[in-house]
């Protein structure tokens, strides 16, 4: 394991490169050259925590069916490991479907959306413990070994109009903290 993935917050990150949170009704901001605002369609964003996380992979799975049920939205998932580790993570995670997956090792694009390191009682908290163990016994998702990516990264999720507004916007409070699509989906003006 890298040092990235086993050590709490310290190291190359500076705060000032992590702008705040966008807000709804702000413009969103780009997602590399891949993703632009405005488009057709009405773009969710998750940014994953590392690839091994059971609540990211738990996300990851809840985006893939909102994909699949949801045409109308183009869903974009982002991940901190390198494209190799990514690849061979979302074949754990049950396959990408109809998802855009990006890249995002350096973090510029999770900087850019107001998500940083977080603090270990974010990561290993009682409750955050707790809800890991239940995950793996009732869904049989288990934290797996990465080889890289940030155990302390904060994730996140965002829905953004065609327009280019931010419509839905909820950064992670705790590791365990899977998104509740359904909300996304509501603000975005469906059901």
């Amino acid at each position: 394991m890298s040092q990235p993935a086993s050590h709490p917050p310290h190291g190359n990150e500076r705060e000032e490169d992590v702008v705040p949170v966008p807000k709804v009704g702000d413009r969103a901001p780009t997602l590399g050259e891949t993703v632009q605002f405005p488009r057709e369609q009405p773009v969710v964003v998750v940014f994953l925590r590392h690839c091994g996380c059971p609540f990211a992979e738990k996300t990851f799975k809840l985006l893939a069916d909102l994909s699949n049920h949801h045409p109308e939205l183009h869903c974009v998932a982002i991940s901190q490991a390198p494209q190799e580790e990514t690849d061979k993570w979302i074949v754990f995670a049950g396959g990408e479907w109809e998802i855009e997956v990006l890249v995002d090792p350096q973090r510029t694009l999770f900087h850019a959306w107001g998500l940083g390191l977080s603090s270990a009682w974010y990561a290993v908290n009682p409750m955050t413990l707790w809800h890991a163990w239940k995950l793996g016994t009732e869904e049989g998702i288990w934290n797996r070994n990465t080889g890289s990516g940030s155990r302390w990264q904060i994730g996140g999720a965002f829905a953004v109009d065609a327009g280019g507004f931010v419509r839905w916007s909820r950064p992670a409070v705790s590791a365990d903290d899977v998104p509740d699509f359904g909300e996304a989906l509501r603000a975005l003006g469906g059901h």
